[in-house]
């Protein structure tokens, strides 16, 4: 009953408000409450919680937010919606709303530079990676990130070396993932493609790797994903543009067995492989 009961809902405000999903904006509105509780209670909200909220869409997640953490700043792109956000929750006083694309907003200049705060989102599928990137590398990052995503997403951004990808390794150097919840494409209206998964990152004080040169950490990362499933040799010659002959003195001072690839790696393996590189340069 739930289920219906928030569908009809949703349509409903839809409907008042003369709108329809825009499948260029990866609009998909969730509906059912427990999926809503569920993102809820991952993100451990308290008053003392300030929230960003990216695509707060009808504001359905806004309002099982606005009970329990102390702000919420709204962050919609799509006009119409922000205009629609700011009329229902105009007599909340925590409520922020920001129509701005999120990528293009500071988070520093929405929370400040001395406020911990946790970021909560069901994310359109093909702004994800770029949306945890723009938290993760900025000056001021988020303590928790709770996101709904694409299940093979979460299944890339969690997977253990063996399995590991330049998503992985982005995400893993900065915090710890894990999967809430799967959550079936029916909990949407419309109904996307695939299922969802609910992912929870549990952010670092500090990233795993401290190099004071991110951008050449990640270039060497990817370099070692520059060329599918070969060993490191083949993939990080080949994403350096240097002749092999050069990469395996590098991955011997390294001590990384040079029959190994990219997805084996751990987060401290290309730490130590970063370095090495850094002290051949």
């Amino acid at each position: 009953m739930q289920t219906e009961s928030l569908l009809t809902k949703t349509k409903k405000l839809l409907a008042s408000y003369d709108l329809h999903a825009k499948k260029g904006l990866g609009q998909n509105f969730l509906i059912k409450g427990g999926i809503l509780k569920k993102i809820a209670a991952a993100a451990e909200l308290t008053p003392a919680d300030t929230v960003i909220e990216v695509g707060p869409g009808l504001g359905v997640l806004t309002e099982t937010l606005v009970e329990q953490a102390g702000k919420v700043i709204a962050v919609e792109l799509d006009t119409h919606l922000a205009d629609i956000l700011k009329t229902r929750f105009t007599d909340v006083g925590k409520v922020t709303v920001i129509n701005k694309d999120i990528l293009e907003v500071n988070p520093a200049d929405m929370v400040g530079r001395e406020t911990r705060y946790k970021v909560v989102a069901n994310l359109p599928y093909y702004i994800t990676s770029a949306v945890i990137r723009h938290f993760l590398e900025a000056p001021v990052k988020p303590n928790l990130m709770v996101l709904m995503v694409q299940k093979e997403v979460a299944k890339q951004i969690t997977a253990q070396p063996g399995e590991m990808s330049l998503l992985s390794v982005s995400v893993q150097l900065y915090g710890k993932p894990t999967v809430v919840s799967k959550v079936s494409a029916h909990c949407f209206y419309p109904a996307p493609k695939v299922d969802s998964a609910i992912l929870k990152i549990a952010v670092y004080p500090k990233p795993k790797i401290q190099t004071g040169d991110i951008e050449g950490f990640f270039n060497i990362v990817r370099a070692g994903f520059s060329a599918n499933r070969k060993q490191l040799p083949n993939s990080l010659a080949n994403g350096l543009k240097v002749p092999k002959s050069e990469i395996i003195p590098v991955l011997e001072k390294a001590g990384i067995d040079q029959q190994r690839r990219a997805e084996t790696l751990t987060i401290d393996e290309w730490g130590v492989l970063y370095k090495a590189f850094k002290g051949k340069k």
